[in-house]
């Protein structure tokens, strides 16, 4: 569906995108990662059509981006970061504008529009001033213009920024119902979204890509170790001593009282050595018994970190 390669894009001497390639199945969410400025942005312009690449190719459903942009754009339904909107218009005003945009017969216009108010939820304010509107309100108009003409792909860039909650969660699950008729690509700084929403994940740093593959698969490459948190009836000091005397053991760390006369402790144990059967002998036997034991998986956040070279702000 979205075939990337060897693109590459140059601002003078400055080289913004380094020759990346990769490739969306017809039918998935994609987040595309990356911090500012690494290239995440050209890239999607690129795709878009917003701006041309200065070598590689860029091709959607087989059109390239290049040679066939009319139809390319036709494929193509894009939310940019600040939704292009007009205030002053209703909700339907605009709608019905971007429909003669897009070329939408005009005997499918009313139709389409009640299609796409229903499923994002703008029913009940389509006659309403699109300035009147809340932040929220105004990201779903945003959402329903990328929609109008049915195009295959969406490209959606940081679409629930400045969101309170509650529409944080209407958005996600919004783009969770659209990824069942659309392929989707998802730009957002809120990792913990895109693991939620996305199959896999693109990431790119300083113009290339450092990543590409399922979340899971992601996690399994980069742990290092298997991490837990316990709960152990008994003090700080003597638990920990026990358990950085056993074998397959890295890491130790106290983090404090959860519960009354208990203490929890992070353990860190090398990559495929379970210690449960030597950990809970070794506990009984000091006569602290353990109360909890939670693996802690590696998170987006943790890979984006390590991909990116970025330090985690404490």
């Amino acid at each position: 569906m979205i075939e990337i390669e060897n693109l590459t894009k140059r601002y003078g001497n400055k080289l913004a995108v380094d020759n990346i390639s990769f490739k969306v199945k017809k039918g998935s969410i994609v987040g595309f990662l990356g911090k500012n400025g690494a290239g995440k942005s050209t890239t999607m312009n690129i795709i878009t059509g917003y701006i041309s690449a200065s070598g590689g190719t860029a091709k959607i459903n087989g059109y390239d981006i290049l040679k066939d942009p009319m139809e390319v754009k036709k494929c193509i339904g894009y939310l940019p970061e600040k939704p292009p909107i007009y205030s002053e218009m209703t909700v339907l005003e605009y709608l019905k504008f971007v429909c003669a945009i897009k070329d939408v017969k005009a005997s499918s216009v009313k139709s389409h529009i009640d299609e796409i108010a229903q499923l994002v939820k703008l029913t009940d304010v389509i006659n309403r001033r699109i300035g009147n509107l809340s932040k929220g309100y105004q990201q779903r108009v945003g959402m329903a213009q990328a929609l109008v003409g049915n195009p295959e792909v969406l490209i959606l860039d940081e679409p629930t920024v400045g969101l309170d909650p509650k529409q944080i969660i209407e958005i996600r699950r919004m783009i969770k119902a659209l990824g069942k008729k659309h392929t989707i690509i998802l730009s957002s700084h809120i990792l913990p979204e895109v693991a939620d929403v996305c199959e896999q994940v693109v990431i790119i740093n300083e113009g290339k890509i450092v990543a590409q593959d399922t979340l899971a698969n992601l996690q399994e490459g980069i742990q290092e170790s298997a991490n837990m948190i316990v709960r152990i009836a008994g003090s700080e000091s003597a638990a920990t001593k026990v358990l950085r005397a056993l074998s397959g053991v890295s890491f130790v760390e106290g983090l404090g009282v959860r519960e009354k006369d208990t203490v929890d402790i992070l353990i860190e144990t090398v990559k495929g050595v379970d210690i449960r059967r030597a950990m809970f002998n070794a506990m009984a036997k000091a006569n602290m018994p353990i109360l909890m034991i939670k693996y802690v998986d590696v998170t987006l956040e943790d890979i984006f970190l390590k991909l990116t070279g970025t330090e985690r702000e404490i």
